[in-house]
């Protein structure tokens, strides 16, 4: 059954199935108090809708707050495939391209997940590979619309 909560306590996952969005809406509320119910309910919405990417992002924000890193990495992963797929961008993130102008949708989610990665191998201690990541965003994204430069500081903090 569905829960039905107030409109203030909703997230704004955008323009997704009103089904997922259902799931997205019970796991986050699931979260404050069961993370397994909520790991199950992200887990459930992309098993439905393998395409939508705010599942990527619970699944990989869920799992790198509780320390879950080689699950939260996963995620990610999978999440960055997706959204380089959808933005029609090579797979490998070090093949992509800088663009005259900042990508939104599918790319802007491509180039935040990577940012994402990096601050998870930053929390694994794996400085390198976060720095590869971090070089890549400064590469596509300059203006840091994406905010990776908060990343980058976390990253400089621990040299």
């Amino acid at each position: 059954m569905i829960e039905m909560f107030p409109e203030a306590e909703l997230i704004n996952f955008g323009d997704v199935p009103v089904a997922i969005n259902a799931l997205l809406q019970q796991g986050v509320a699931a979260y404050r108090h069961d993370h397994a119910k909520a790991d199950a309910l992200f887990r459930r919405a992309l098993a439905e809708a393998p395409g939508e990417l705010p599942v990527y992002f619970c699944l990989y924000k869920i799992h790198t707050y509780q320390g879950h890193l080689s699950e939260a990495e996963a995620a990610a992963q999978s999440g960055l495939r997706e959204a380089a797929r959808q933005a029609g961008w090579d797979e490998d993130w070090r093949a992509w391209q800088p663009r005259d102008e900042a990508p939104d949708g599918p790319g802007r989610f491509a180039l935040y997940t990577l940012k994402a990665l990096a601050f998870i191998h930053l929390r694994q201690n794996r400085v390198e590979e976060a720095e590869r990541k971090l070089a890549a965003l400064r590469r596509l994204d300059p203006a840091g619309v994406v905010g990776w430069r908060v990343i980058e500081a976390l990253a400089e903090g621990l040299s």
